[in-house]
């Protein structure tokens, strides 16, 4: 069941304030009405959303050997996710997000930790041959694995592989990825606009676009509430959004649209299709607390898109 993606990336717990009634001041407290603690990290929520979609999916991370790293183990073996790959390092803490929530806005602080940590020779790239895609999230937040990054991906396509990475932001707004290097191995490259711009150094989508055109095969954007675009050589496919009234937060709404989008591509949709169902799982995302409150099971999800969007889908 385990062996369709593997999934390469950060390990983390979230601890999400919502109803903040004003916005911190140094020096003094305020308040949040509610707070949610759960799994976090843009890679384990991509893993047990795309698990809740019925594919196999397994985990390659680091955590702590403590409570935290013990939950999210446990919580990703609850959405079927393989966990067996997820080393316990007792060197150090598993990784901590605070997020606190402004409607569709947010602020985040992260406490690394272990993730950090993870390196080229803790991941056996023996084992590549048995899934058929490979995932990456959060290039900037493992620095354990930013120098080998391109043999990683080189020995995935090697293998057999099809892959995609999302880079996500980068903290330190540096920017230092080598897309020149790494990309001609990605199959599809998956920033949101905003990441795509800083990359790229530009202003408008066209100009980012095709700065690493030379070098990508499919760049996939994701734009919020103006849906999604995908790019290849000079072809534009695009996908509106859908819209609803029931938003709780955006939390992982990303990593759910990632997942979406990879569970069509490997059950061999059309990339329109592809994008479709994943505007359909990211607005699906943001009608629960956290990314994964809403990919409960496959009926859940289902029957969220029959009674918020008007949505019948079959095969899931």
């Amino acid at each position: 069941m385990q062996k369709d993606v593997l999934v390469i990336g950060e390990l983390n717990v979230d601890i999400l304030l919502n109803k903040i009634r004003s916005f911190p001041v140094i020096g003094q407290e305020i308040l949040a009405d509610e707070m949610t603690f759960t799994l976090g990290s843009s890679s384990a929520i991509f893993a047990a959303n795309l698990a809740s979609l019925g594919i196999g999916t397994s985990f390659c991370g680091m955590v702590g050997k403590d409570v935290f790293g013990k939950y999210i183990i446990t919580e990703l073996n609850n959405k079927n996710v393989g966990t067996q790959l997820i080393i316990e390092n007792s060197k150090y803490q598993t990784g901590v997000t605070i997020i606190l929530n402004y409607e569709q806005e947010r602020a985040n602080v992260t406490h690394c930790g272990a993730m950090e940590y993870l390196k080229i020779a803790d991941i056996d790239t023996d084992q590549f041959a048995q899934y058929r895609h490979l995932h990456l999230s959060s290039y900037f937040l493992q620095k354990g694995l930013q120098k080998d990054i391109v043999y990683l991906f080189k020995t995935a396509r090697e293998q057999g592989l099809t892959t995609s990475l999302d880079i996500q932001w980068d903290p330190a707004n540096e920017w230092q990825f080598p897309f020149k290097e790494c990309l001609p191995y990605v199959d599809f490259f998956m920033p949101n606009e905003a990441e795509l711009l800083a990359l790229t150094n530009t202003q408008e989508m066209i100009d980012a676009l095709k700065a690493l055109d030379q070098y990508c095969h499919t760049i996939v954007v994701k734009r919020g509430v103006g849906g999604a675009l995908a790019y290849n050589k000079g072809v534009y496919t695009e996908a509106a959004p859908y819209l609803h009234r029931q938003f709780v937060d955006a939390i992982g709404a990303g990593d759910s649209f990632n997942a979406g989008f990879i569970r069509s591509y490997l059950q061999g949709q059309s990339l329109q299709d592809c994008l479709m169902f994943g505007n359909l799982a990211g607005a699906i995302n943001t009608t629960a607390a956290g990314g994964t409150g809403a990919f409960t099971d496959r009926s859940s999800f289902t029957n969220t898109a029959k009674t918020i969007f008007n949505v019948e889908i079959e095969n899931i």
